[in-house]
């Protein structure tokens, strides 16, 4: 439990300063981002650089800005960090509730499981672009 609360402190901390580094360092190389819902990113994303990329998709349809971190958890499994996100995309602003669940691994975050309040807004948000 006190690896996976530390481990998750550090990545809220990094993603609190907009560390991109420090966030990546934190990814195992086999990590695995389950991210479900019903849009083009759905789904699971398996090893570092395919989740790396998933998010970089998202950053290139939305943009981003972490509000506030709500809280950060860790079990004896599992731990979880609690955010609320500002996204916007064309005009359009939305605050999102988030809970992130990780798995952490030898001091690095091995996989995580995304859930959002309003799926039907991220979904809408990460729509295809109108070509």
């Amino acid at each position: 439990m006190a690896e996976t609360l530390r481990v998750l402190r550090s990545y809220a901390d990094a993603w609190a300063r907009g560390d991109v580094v420090a966030l990546a360092a934190l990814y195992a190389d086999d990590f695995t981002l389950h991210y479900p819902g019903a849009h083009p990113l759905a789904g699971v994303h398996r090893g570092k650089a395919a989740s790396l990329r998933a998010l970089g998709e998202v950053a290139r349809r939305v943009t981003r800005r972490l509000a506030e971190v709500v809280d950060v958890m860790a079990g004896e499994r599992r731990g979880a960090i609690q955010v609320v996100e500002e996204w916007s995309r064309d005009g359009e602003v939305v605050l999102l509730d988030r809970l992130l669940v990780y798995a952490v691994r030898d001091e690095l975050l091995a996989e995580c499981w995304l859930f959002d309040a309003d799926a039907a807004a991220v979904a809408h948000l990460l729509r295809d672009p109108v070509r």
